[in-house]
Protein backbone atom coordinates (compact mmCIF):
# COMPACT_ATOMS: atom_id res chain seq x y z
CA UNK A 1 0.00 0.00 0.00
CA UNK A 2 2.93 2.31 0.62
CA UNK A 3 3.62 4.88 -2.10
CA UNK A 4 6.94 6.47 -2.96
CA UNK A 5 7.18 10.04 -1.76
CA UNK A 6 8.67 12.32 -4.40
CA UNK A 7 7.98 15.75 -2.94
CA UNK A 8 7.20 17.42 0.35
CA UNK A 9 4.90 20.37 1.07
CA UNK A 10 6.69 23.71 1.08
CA UNK A 11 5.44 24.33 4.61
CA UNK A 12 6.35 21.54 7.08
CA UNK A 13 3.14 22.27 9.00
CA UNK A 14 1.15 20.71 6.15
CA UNK A 15 0.30 17.12 6.99
CA UNK A 16 -2.54 14.83 8.08
CA UNK A 17 -3.08 16.70 11.35
CA UNK A 18 -3.56 20.03 9.60
CA UNK A 19 -7.26 19.34 9.75
CA UNK A 20 -10.42 19.92 11.75
CA UNK A 21 -11.15 17.50 14.57
CA UNK A 22 -14.46 16.46 13.10
CA UNK A 23 -12.65 14.95 10.12
CA UNK A 24 -10.90 12.59 12.56
CA UNK A 25 -14.10 11.77 14.43
CA UNK A 26 -15.97 11.08 11.17
CA UNK A 27 -13.14 8.87 9.95
CA UNK A 28 -13.31 6.93 13.22
CA UNK A 29 -17.04 6.49 12.86
CA UNK A 30 -16.60 5.22 9.28
CA UNK A 31 -13.91 2.81 10.48
CA UNK A 32 -15.88 1.72 13.56
CA UNK A 33 -18.83 0.72 11.38
CA UNK A 34 -16.67 -0.76 8.60
CA UNK A 35 -17.64 1.87 6.03
CA UNK A 36 -14.24 3.52 5.69
CA UNK A 37 -13.41 1.59 2.49
CA UNK A 38 -16.64 2.57 0.71
CA UNK A 39 -15.75 4.46 -2.47
CA UNK A 40 -16.73 8.12 -2.55
CA UNK A 41 -16.23 11.13 -4.79
CA UNK A 42 -15.72 14.62 -3.39
CA UNK A 43 -15.57 17.83 -5.44
CA UNK A 44 -13.80 21.01 -4.36
CA UNK A 45 -15.30 24.19 -5.84
CA UNK A 46 -16.45 27.70 -4.93
CA UNK A 47 -19.84 29.34 -5.19
CA UNK A 48 -19.01 33.00 -5.80
CA UNK A 49 -16.14 34.92 -7.39
CA UNK A 50 -14.15 37.20 -5.07
CA UNK A 51 -13.62 40.98 -5.02
CA UNK A 52 -16.99 41.75 -6.63
CA UNK A 53 -15.68 40.34 -9.89
CA UNK A 54 -16.74 37.58 -12.23
CA UNK A 55 -13.59 35.48 -12.50
CA UNK A 56 -11.14 33.57 -10.31
CA UNK A 57 -7.69 32.13 -10.98
CA UNK A 58 -7.15 28.62 -9.62
CA UNK A 59 -3.92 28.11 -7.69
CA UNK A 60 -2.49 25.81 -5.04
CA UNK A 61 -2.62 22.57 -7.03
CA UNK A 62 1.10 21.84 -6.76
CA UNK A 63 0.93 22.05 -2.97
CA UNK A 64 -2.14 19.78 -2.94
CA UNK A 65 -0.19 17.14 -4.85
CA UNK A 66 2.82 17.51 -2.55
CA UNK A 67 0.50 17.04 0.43
CA UNK A 68 -1.01 13.88 -1.08
CA UNK A 69 2.36 12.42 -2.05
CA UNK A 70 3.71 12.86 1.47
CA UNK A 71 0.53 11.90 3.37
CA UNK A 72 1.62 9.80 6.37
CA UNK A 73 0.32 9.66 9.93
CA UNK A 74 3.39 9.47 12.17
CA UNK A 75 3.81 7.77 15.53
CA UNK A 76 3.83 11.14 17.28
CA UNK A 77 0.62 12.03 15.45
CA UNK A 78 -0.93 8.78 16.67
CA UNK A 79 0.16 9.45 20.24
CA UNK A 80 -1.54 12.83 20.19
CA UNK A 81 -4.71 11.53 18.52
CA UNK A 82 -5.03 8.95 21.29
CA UNK A 83 -5.43 11.82 23.76
CA UNK A 84 -8.21 13.32 21.65
CA UNK A 85 -10.01 10.01 21.14
CA UNK A 86 -9.39 8.09 24.38
CA UNK A 87 -12.34 5.76 23.77
CA UNK A 88 -11.33 4.84 20.22
CA UNK A 89 -10.43 1.23 19.54
CA UNK A 90 -6.71 0.47 19.00
CA UNK A 91 -7.39 -0.88 15.53
CA UNK A 92 -8.37 2.60 14.34
CA UNK A 93 -4.91 3.92 15.15
CA UNK A 94 -3.34 0.93 13.41
CA UNK A 95 -5.39 1.84 10.32
CA UNK A 96 -4.23 5.45 10.51
CA UNK A 97 -0.60 4.41 10.93
CA UNK A 98 -0.72 2.35 7.73
CA UNK A 99 -2.57 5.00 5.76
CA UNK A 100 -1.27 6.82 2.70
CA UNK A 101 -2.98 8.39 -0.33
CA UNK A 102 -2.16 5.67 -2.86
CA UNK A 103 -5.83 4.64 -3.13
CA UNK A 104 -6.91 8.17 -4.05
CA UNK A 105 -7.27 9.46 -7.60
CA UNK A 106 -7.51 13.20 -8.25
CA UNK A 107 -8.61 14.99 -11.39
CA UNK A 108 -8.07 18.75 -11.44
CA UNK A 109 -8.14 21.92 -13.45
CA UNK A 110 -4.67 23.08 -14.51
CA UNK A 111 -3.13 25.52 -12.05
CA UNK A 112 -3.32 29.10 -13.32
CA UNK A 113 -6.59 28.54 -15.19
CA UNK A 114 -9.32 31.18 -15.05
CA UNK A 115 -12.27 29.43 -13.42
CA UNK A 116 -15.83 30.17 -12.41
CA UNK A 117 -18.35 29.11 -9.74
CA UNK A 118 -19.63 25.52 -9.59
CA UNK A 119 -16.76 24.10 -11.68
CA UNK A 120 -14.97 21.40 -9.64
CA UNK A 121 -11.36 22.49 -9.21
CA UNK A 122 -10.49 19.09 -7.75
CA UNK A 123 -12.39 15.81 -8.06
CA UNK A 124 -11.21 13.38 -5.40
CA UNK A 125 -12.10 9.69 -5.79
CA UNK A 126 -11.18 7.18 -3.09
CA UNK A 127 -12.14 5.36 0.10
CA UNK A 128 -14.44 7.68 2.00
CA UNK A 129 -12.55 7.42 5.29
CA UNK A 130 -9.35 8.65 3.67
CA UNK A 131 -10.99 11.12 1.27
CA UNK A 132 -12.79 12.72 4.21
CA UNK A 133 -9.50 13.23 6.05
CA UNK A 134 -8.16 15.24 3.09
CA UNK A 135 -10.89 17.90 3.10
CA UNK A 136 -9.56 20.61 5.39
CA UNK A 137 -5.98 20.52 4.15
CA UNK A 138 -6.99 20.66 0.49
CA UNK A 139 -9.30 23.59 1.17
CA UNK A 140 -6.56 25.38 3.10
CA UNK A 141 -4.08 24.89 0.25
CA UNK A 142 -6.48 26.10 -2.46
CA UNK A 143 -8.47 28.90 -0.82
CA UNK A 144 -5.72 31.41 -0.01
CA UNK A 145 -3.60 30.53 -3.03
CA UNK A 146 -6.47 31.14 -5.44
CA UNK A 147 -7.54 34.30 -3.61
CA UNK A 148 -4.08 35.92 -3.73
CA UNK A 149 -3.51 34.87 -7.34
CA UNK A 150 -6.86 36.36 -8.34
CA UNK A 151 -6.11 39.55 -6.42
CA UNK A 152 -2.75 39.86 -8.17
CA UNK A 153 -4.34 39.19 -11.56
CA UNK A 154 -6.90 41.93 -10.99
CA UNK A 155 -4.13 44.35 -10.04
CA UNK A 156 -2.17 43.36 -13.16
CA UNK A 157 -5.23 44.11 -15.31
CA UNK A 158 -5.72 47.44 -13.52
CA UNK A 159 -2.08 48.50 -13.91
CA UNK A 160 -1.77 47.43 -17.54
CA UNK A 161 0.68 45.04 -19.17
CA UNK A 162 3.72 47.34 -19.26
CA UNK A 163 3.84 48.48 -15.64
CA UNK A 164 6.10 46.57 -13.25
CA UNK A 165 4.38 45.24 -10.14
CA UNK A 166 6.43 44.36 -7.05
CA UNK A 167 5.08 42.58 -3.99
CA UNK A 168 6.17 44.35 -0.79
CA UNK A 169 3.78 42.75 1.71
CA UNK A 170 5.78 40.46 4.00
CA UNK A 171 5.66 42.79 7.02
CA UNK A 172 1.86 43.08 6.78
CA UNK A 173 1.10 39.44 5.94
CA UNK A 174 -0.73 37.05 8.24
CA UNK A 175 2.31 35.30 9.63
CA UNK A 176 5.38 33.80 7.94
CA UNK A 177 3.48 31.31 5.77
CA UNK A 178 0.99 33.97 4.73
CA UNK A 179 3.90 36.12 3.61
CA UNK A 180 5.75 33.40 1.69
CA UNK A 181 2.58 32.07 0.07
CA UNK A 182 1.50 35.56 -0.96
CA UNK A 183 4.88 36.23 -2.59
CA UNK A 184 4.60 33.00 -4.56
CA UNK A 185 1.03 33.39 -5.75
CA UNK A 186 1.29 37.12 -6.45
CA UNK A 187 3.96 36.21 -8.99
CA UNK A 188 1.72 33.55 -10.55
CA UNK A 189 -1.04 36.16 -10.83
CA UNK A 190 1.14 38.57 -12.77
CA UNK A 191 3.51 40.40 -10.41
CA UNK A 192 7.12 40.78 -11.49
CA UNK A 193 8.95 40.19 -8.24
CA UNK A 194 8.99 40.39 -4.46
CA UNK A 195 10.96 41.96 -1.63
CA UNK A 196 10.67 38.67 0.31
CA UNK A 197 14.15 37.15 0.48
CA UNK A 198 13.03 33.79 1.89
CA UNK A 199 10.44 33.40 -0.87
CA UNK A 200 13.18 34.06 -3.42
CA UNK A 201 15.33 31.35 -1.84
CA UNK A 202 12.52 28.78 -1.76
CA UNK A 203 11.13 29.55 -5.23
CA UNK A 204 14.17 30.10 -7.42
CA UNK A 205 12.07 31.48 -10.30
CA UNK A 206 10.92 34.39 -8.13
CA UNK A 207 12.92 37.62 -8.67
CA UNK A 208 13.84 39.55 -5.52
CA UNK A 209 14.32 43.32 -5.46
CA UNK A 210 13.89 46.33 -3.23
CA UNK A 211 14.96 49.89 -2.46
CA UNK A 212 15.78 51.29 0.98
CA UNK A 213 13.77 52.62 3.89
CA UNK A 214 13.24 56.07 5.35
CA UNK A 215 15.40 55.06 8.30
CA UNK A 216 18.45 54.85 6.03
CA UNK A 217 17.96 58.47 5.00
CA UNK A 218 17.25 59.55 8.58
CA UNK A 219 20.45 57.85 9.77
CA UNK A 220 22.48 60.37 7.73
CA UNK A 221 22.28 63.84 9.32
CA UNK A 222 24.66 65.92 7.21
CA UNK A 223 27.52 65.74 4.73
CA UNK A 224 29.71 64.73 7.64
CA UNK A 225 28.07 61.30 7.32
CA UNK A 226 29.45 60.83 3.82
CA UNK A 227 31.71 57.76 3.47
CA UNK A 228 35.41 58.43 3.86
CA UNK A 229 36.00 56.96 0.41
CA UNK A 230 33.54 58.06 -2.27
CA UNK A 231 35.61 56.90 -5.26
CA UNK A 232 33.87 54.64 -7.78
CA UNK A 233 35.65 53.76 -11.03
CA UNK A 234 37.92 56.74 -10.52
CA UNK A 235 35.06 59.19 -9.92
CA UNK A 236 34.46 60.86 -6.57
CA UNK A 237 30.67 60.44 -6.49
CA UNK A 238 30.12 63.01 -3.74
CA UNK A 239 32.26 65.69 -5.41
CA UNK A 240 30.76 64.98 -8.84
CA UNK A 241 27.23 65.18 -7.43
CA UNK A 242 27.98 68.49 -5.72
CA UNK A 243 29.37 69.83 -8.99
CA UNK A 244 26.16 68.81 -10.73
CA UNK A 245 24.20 70.54 -8.00
CA UNK A 246 25.89 73.80 -8.93
CA UNK A 247 25.57 73.30 -12.70
CA UNK A 248 21.88 72.46 -12.46
CA UNK A 249 21.26 75.52 -10.32
CA UNK A 250 19.90 73.56 -7.38
CA UNK A 251 21.75 75.73 -4.85
CA UNK A 252 19.83 78.81 -5.88
CA UNK A 253 17.09 79.20 -3.29
CA UNK A 254 16.81 75.44 -2.72
CA UNK A 255 17.17 73.98 0.75
CA UNK A 256 18.48 70.58 -0.22
CA UNK A 257 18.72 68.21 2.73
CA UNK A 258 22.39 67.38 3.24
CA UNK A 259 21.72 64.23 5.25
CA UNK A 260 19.54 62.90 2.45
CA UNK A 261 22.31 63.77 -0.02
CA UNK A 262 24.83 61.82 2.07
CA UNK A 263 22.43 58.86 2.27
CA UNK A 264 21.94 58.76 -1.51
CA UNK A 265 25.68 58.97 -2.15
CA UNK A 266 26.51 56.20 0.31
CA UNK A 267 23.71 53.93 -0.95
CA UNK A 268 24.73 54.48 -4.58
CA UNK A 269 28.34 53.63 -3.74
CA UNK A 270 27.24 50.37 -2.12
CA UNK A 271 24.65 49.52 -4.78
CA UNK A 272 25.76 51.18 -8.03
CA UNK A 273 23.93 48.75 -10.34
CA UNK A 274 20.61 48.80 -8.46
CA UNK A 275 20.40 52.34 -7.10
CA UNK A 276 16.77 53.33 -6.42
CA UNK A 277 16.30 56.26 -4.05
CA UNK A 278 13.36 56.77 -1.70
CA UNK A 279 12.73 60.48 -2.20
CA UNK A 280 9.87 61.37 0.17
CA UNK A 281 11.62 61.34 3.56
CA UNK A 282 11.55 65.15 3.67
CA UNK A 283 10.16 66.68 0.47
CA UNK A 284 9.85 64.98 -2.90
CA UNK A 285 9.99 68.17 -4.97
CA UNK A 286 12.21 70.43 -2.88
CA UNK A 287 14.99 68.02 -2.05
CA UNK A 288 14.40 64.33 -2.78
CA UNK A 289 14.23 64.40 -6.58
CA UNK A 290 17.00 66.97 -6.90
CA UNK A 291 19.38 65.08 -4.67
CA UNK A 292 18.66 61.96 -6.68
CA UNK A 293 19.36 63.64 -10.03
CA UNK A 294 22.76 64.92 -8.90
CA UNK A 295 23.80 61.50 -7.57
CA UNK A 296 22.40 59.72 -10.64
CA UNK A 297 24.46 61.94 -12.97
CA UNK A 298 27.59 61.40 -10.87
CA UNK A 299 26.95 57.66 -11.00
CA UNK A 300 26.59 57.87 -14.79
CA UNK A 301 29.99 59.57 -15.02
CA UNK A 302 31.40 56.51 -13.25
CA UNK A 303 29.80 54.23 -15.83
CA UNK A 304 26.72 53.10 -13.90
CA UNK A 305 23.04 53.79 -14.48
CA UNK A 306 20.77 54.69 -11.58
CA UNK A 307 17.50 52.77 -11.72
CA UNK A 308 15.04 55.35 -10.42
CA UNK A 309 13.12 56.72 -7.47
CA UNK A 310 10.40 55.52 -5.14
CA UNK A 311 7.63 57.77 -3.85
CA UNK A 312 5.86 56.43 -0.76
CA UNK A 313 3.48 59.27 0.13
CA UNK A 314 1.60 62.25 -1.20
CA UNK A 315 -0.26 62.80 -4.46
CA UNK A 316 1.25 59.98 -6.47
CA UNK A 317 -0.23 61.09 -9.79
CA UNK A 318 1.08 64.66 -9.48
CA UNK A 319 4.46 63.75 -7.99
CA UNK A 320 5.14 61.04 -10.57
CA UNK A 321 4.45 63.52 -13.37
CA UNK A 322 6.80 66.04 -11.76
CA UNK A 323 9.51 63.40 -11.40
CA UNK A 324 9.24 62.31 -15.02
CA UNK A 325 9.20 65.93 -16.19
CA UNK A 326 12.36 66.70 -14.19
CA UNK A 327 14.20 63.67 -15.59
CA UNK A 328 13.19 64.40 -19.18
CA UNK A 329 13.79 68.15 -18.97
CA UNK A 330 17.26 67.66 -17.51
CA UNK A 331 18.04 65.04 -20.16
CA UNK A 332 16.88 67.41 -22.91
CA UNK A 333 19.15 70.13 -21.54
CA UNK A 334 22.07 67.70 -21.48
CA UNK A 335 21.39 66.76 -25.11
CA UNK A 336 21.18 70.42 -26.06
CA UNK A 337 24.63 71.07 -24.60
CA UNK A 338 23.33 73.38 -21.88
CA UNK A 339 25.84 71.87 -19.46
CA UNK A 340 28.63 71.28 -21.94
CA UNK A 341 29.19 69.13 -25.00
CA UNK A 342 29.48 65.34 -25.11
CA UNK A 343 27.07 64.53 -22.34
CA UNK A 344 24.42 62.71 -24.37
CA UNK A 345 25.15 59.38 -22.67
CA UNK A 346 24.36 60.98 -19.31
CA UNK A 347 21.05 62.19 -20.70
CA UNK A 348 20.11 58.70 -21.82
CA UNK A 349 20.81 57.24 -18.38
CA UNK A 350 18.49 59.82 -16.82
CA UNK A 351 15.69 59.12 -19.30
CA UNK A 352 15.82 55.45 -18.37
CA UNK A 353 15.17 56.19 -14.70
CA UNK A 354 11.81 54.90 -13.58
CA UNK A 355 9.32 56.02 -10.97
CA UNK A 356 8.11 53.52 -8.36
CA UNK A 357 5.00 54.35 -6.33
CA UNK A 358 3.94 52.69 -3.10
CA UNK A 359 1.70 53.67 -0.15
CA UNK A 360 -1.50 51.64 0.33
CA UNK A 361 -1.93 50.78 -3.33
CA UNK A 362 -4.98 48.70 -4.19
CA UNK A 363 -6.92 47.89 -7.36
CA UNK A 364 -9.05 51.03 -7.09
CA UNK A 365 -5.98 53.25 -6.66
CA UNK A 366 -4.30 51.61 -9.66
CA UNK A 367 -7.32 52.30 -11.84
CA UNK A 368 -7.51 55.89 -10.61
CA UNK A 369 -3.81 56.60 -11.21
CA UNK A 370 -4.08 55.11 -14.68
CA UNK A 371 -7.08 57.32 -15.45
CA UNK A 372 -5.13 60.37 -14.21
CA UNK A 373 -2.24 59.62 -16.52
CA UNK A 374 0.23 59.05 -13.68
CA UNK A 375 3.81 58.59 -14.86
CA UNK A 376 4.43 55.56 -12.67
CA UNK A 377 6.58 52.81 -14.14
CA UNK A 378 6.32 50.38 -11.23
CA UNK A 379 4.25 49.85 -8.11
CA UNK A 380 5.27 48.37 -4.80
CA UNK A 381 2.13 46.83 -3.31
CA UNK A 382 1.91 45.24 0.11
CA UNK A 383 -1.02 45.26 2.51
CA UNK A 384 -3.91 45.19 0.06
CA UNK A 385 -2.29 42.43 -1.98
CA UNK A 386 -1.06 39.93 0.58
CA UNK A 387 -3.93 40.29 3.07
CA UNK A 388 -6.57 40.44 0.31
CA UNK A 389 -8.07 43.27 2.33
CA UNK A 390 -10.99 43.72 -0.08
CA UNK A 391 -12.11 40.12 0.64
CA UNK A 392 -10.23 37.96 3.13
CA UNK A 393 -11.49 34.52 2.04
CA UNK A 394 -12.57 32.76 -1.14
CA UNK A 395 -14.98 30.24 0.31
CA UNK A 396 -14.17 26.98 -1.48
CA UNK A 397 -16.14 23.96 -0.30
CA UNK A 398 -15.49 20.20 -0.48
CA UNK A 399 -18.69 18.24 -1.02
CA UNK A 400 -19.53 14.57 -1.32
CA UNK A 401 -21.24 14.03 -4.69
CA UNK A 402 -21.12 10.25 -5.08
CA UNK A 403 -21.07 7.26 -2.73
CA UNK A 404 -20.68 3.62 -3.77
CA UNK A 405 -21.12 4.67 -7.38
CA UNK A 406 -24.45 6.41 -6.68
CA UNK A 407 -24.84 10.19 -6.99
CA UNK A 408 -25.83 12.04 -3.82
CA UNK A 409 -26.74 15.62 -3.06
CA UNK A 410 -27.10 18.10 -0.24
CA UNK A 411 -30.24 20.23 -0.15
CA UNK A 412 -30.48 23.81 1.07
CA UNK A 413 -33.11 26.50 1.26
CA UNK A 414 -30.50 28.60 -0.53
CA UNK A 415 -30.37 27.24 -4.11
CA UNK A 416 -26.73 28.21 -4.44
CA UNK A 417 -25.83 25.84 -1.60
CA UNK A 418 -27.62 22.84 -3.06
CA UNK A 419 -25.01 20.52 -4.53
CA UNK A 420 -25.15 19.10 -8.04
CA UNK A 421 -25.02 15.31 -7.61
CA UNK A 422 -22.58 12.93 -9.22
CA UNK A 423 -18.99 13.14 -10.39
CA UNK A 424 -18.76 15.80 -13.08
CA UNK A 425 -16.44 16.79 -15.88
CA UNK A 426 -16.25 20.42 -16.97
CA UNK A 427 -15.88 21.52 -20.58
CA UNK A 428 -15.22 25.04 -21.83
CA UNK A 429 -17.17 25.83 -24.99
CA UNK A 430 -15.51 28.35 -27.31
CA UNK A 431 -17.41 30.23 -30.01
CA UNK A 432 -16.63 30.96 -33.65
CA UNK A 433 -14.80 34.20 -32.78
CA UNK A 434 -12.49 32.39 -30.36
CA UNK A 435 -14.16 33.69 -27.22
CA UNK A 436 -15.19 31.58 -24.26
CA UNK A 437 -18.99 31.19 -24.27
CA UNK A 438 -19.65 29.11 -21.15
CA UNK A 439 -18.48 26.16 -19.07
CA UNK A 440 -20.61 23.02 -19.25
CA UNK A 441 -20.88 20.44 -16.47
CA UNK A 442 -21.46 16.90 -17.73
CA UNK A 443 -21.59 13.60 -15.81
CA UNK A 444 -18.00 12.36 -15.73
CA UNK A 445 -18.94 9.07 -17.38
CA UNK A 446 -20.67 10.79 -20.32
CA UNK A 447 -19.07 11.71 -23.64
CA UNK A 448 -17.69 15.20 -24.18
CA UNK A 449 -19.60 17.71 -26.33
CA UNK A 450 -18.54 17.61 -29.96
CA UNK A 451 -17.18 20.52 -31.99
CA UNK A 452 -19.92 21.72 -34.34
CA UNK A 453 -22.59 19.85 -32.40
CA UNK A 454 -25.59 21.85 -31.15
CA UNK A 455 -25.63 21.48 -27.36
CA UNK A 456 -28.47 22.42 -25.03
CA UNK A 457 -26.97 24.19 -22.00
CA UNK A 458 -29.16 24.77 -18.96
CA UNK A 459 -29.03 26.69 -15.72
CA UNK A 460 -28.79 24.05 -12.98
CA UNK A 461 -31.74 25.38 -10.96
CA UNK A 462 -33.72 27.81 -13.15
CA UNK A 463 -35.60 25.92 -15.87
CA UNK A 464 -36.32 29.11 -17.81
CA UNK A 465 -32.63 29.82 -18.45
CA UNK A 466 -31.30 27.73 -21.32
CA UNK A 467 -29.43 28.19 -24.56
CA UNK A 468 -28.20 26.20 -27.52
CA UNK A 469 -24.47 26.45 -28.15
CA UNK A 470 -22.59 25.21 -31.20
CA UNK A 471 -18.93 25.28 -30.12
CA UNK A 472 -16.02 25.81 -32.47
CA UNK A 473 -13.70 24.39 -29.81
CA UNK A 474 -14.31 22.21 -26.76
CA UNK A 475 -11.71 22.36 -23.98
CA UNK A 476 -11.72 19.67 -21.31
CA UNK A 477 -10.76 21.39 -18.07
CA UNK A 478 -10.04 18.30 -15.98
CA UNK A 479 -7.05 16.00 -16.22
CA UNK A 480 -5.68 13.31 -13.89
CA UNK A 481 -3.04 14.82 -11.59
CA UNK A 482 -2.60 12.22 -8.84
CA UNK A 483 -2.93 8.44 -9.02
CA UNK A 484 -1.34 5.46 -7.28
CA UNK A 485 0.34 7.70 -4.73
CA UNK A 486 2.21 9.69 -7.37
CA UNK A 487 1.90 12.91 -9.33
CA UNK A 488 0.67 12.40 -12.89
CA UNK A 489 2.75 14.45 -15.31
CA UNK A 490 5.46 17.00 -14.62
CA UNK A 491 5.12 19.92 -12.24
CA UNK A 492 5.29 23.45 -13.63
CA UNK A 493 7.64 26.13 -12.33
CA UNK A 494 6.43 29.58 -11.32
CA UNK A 495 7.41 31.24 -14.60
CA UNK A 496 5.43 28.66 -16.57
CA UNK A 497 2.41 29.13 -14.31
CA UNK A 498 2.67 32.92 -14.57
CA UNK A 499 2.85 32.84 -18.38
CA UNK A 500 -0.07 30.42 -18.57
CA UNK A 501 -2.17 32.60 -16.25
CA UNK A 502 -1.58 35.65 -18.44
CA UNK A 503 -2.55 33.68 -21.56
CA UNK A 504 -5.70 32.55 -19.80
CA UNK A 505 -6.67 36.11 -18.91
CA UNK A 506 -6.16 37.07 -22.55
CA UNK A 507 -8.78 34.52 -23.61
CA UNK A 508 -11.53 35.84 -21.32
CA UNK A 509 -13.98 38.38 -22.70
CA UNK A 510 -13.27 41.95 -21.62
CA UNK A 511 -16.79 42.39 -20.26
CA UNK A 512 -16.16 39.51 -17.84
CA UNK A 513 -12.83 40.97 -16.70
CA UNK A 514 -13.84 44.62 -16.37
CA UNK A 515 -13.73 46.00 -12.81
CA UNK A 516 -17.08 47.82 -12.91
CA UNK A 517 -20.30 45.86 -13.47
CA UNK A 518 -18.66 42.83 -15.09
CA UNK A 519 -20.78 40.38 -17.04
CA UNK A 520 -21.36 37.07 -15.22
CA UNK A 521 -19.87 34.08 -17.01
CA UNK A 522 -22.17 31.08 -17.26
CA UNK A 523 -21.53 27.65 -15.80
CA UNK A 524 -24.28 25.47 -17.24
CA UNK A 525 -25.25 21.81 -16.99
CA UNK A 526 -26.05 19.40 -19.79
CA UNK A 527 -29.67 18.48 -20.49
CA UNK A 528 -29.08 15.01 -19.02
CA UNK A 529 -27.55 16.39 -15.83
CA UNK A 530 -30.37 18.95 -15.50
CA UNK A 531 -33.02 16.21 -15.73
CA UNK A 532 -31.19 14.03 -13.23
CA UNK A 533 -30.85 16.96 -10.82
CA UNK A 534 -34.54 17.81 -11.02
CA UNK A 535 -35.50 14.18 -10.39
CA UNK A 536 -33.12 14.02 -7.43
CA UNK A 537 -34.58 17.21 -5.97
CA UNK A 538 -38.08 15.77 -6.26
CA UNK A 539 -37.01 12.55 -4.56
CA UNK A 540 -35.12 14.11 -1.68
CA UNK A 541 -37.01 17.34 -0.99
CA UNK A 542 -39.52 16.76 1.84
CA UNK A 543 -43.08 17.83 1.13
CA UNK A 544 -44.20 20.49 3.56
CA UNK A 545 -47.52 19.97 5.32
CA UNK A 546 -49.58 23.01 6.25
CA UNK A 547 -52.32 22.83 8.86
Amino acid sequence: MAAMTTSQPTNPLVGPLLTDFYQISMAYSYWRHKRHEVEGVFELYFRQNPFGGEFTVFAGLDECIRYLESFRVTDTDIAYLRTLLPRAEPGFFDWLRALDASDVTVHAVREGTVVFPKCPLLRVHGPIGLAQLLETSLLNLVNFASLVTTNAARMRLAAGPDCRLLEFGLRRAQGPDGGVSASRYAFVGGFDGTSNVLAGKIFRDLPVSGTHGHSYVQAHRSREDLPADCILNGVDIAEAALQWRGELGYEEGAALHEGEFAAFVSYALANPTTFVALVDTYSVLDTGLRNFVTVALALAEAGFEAKGVRIDSGDLAYLSKEARQLFDRTADDLDAGTYGAGRGSLAESLRKCYVVASNDINERVLLSLRDQGAKVDAYGIGTHLVTCQAQPALGCVYKLVEISGEPCLKLSQEPGKTTIPGAKACYRLVGARGQMLLDLLVPAAHAAPEVGERVLCRHPFDSSKRAYVTPSRVLELHAPVFEGGRRVGASENLRELRAYCQRQLGEVREDVLRPLNPTPYKTSVSAELFSFLQDALQRHQPITELT
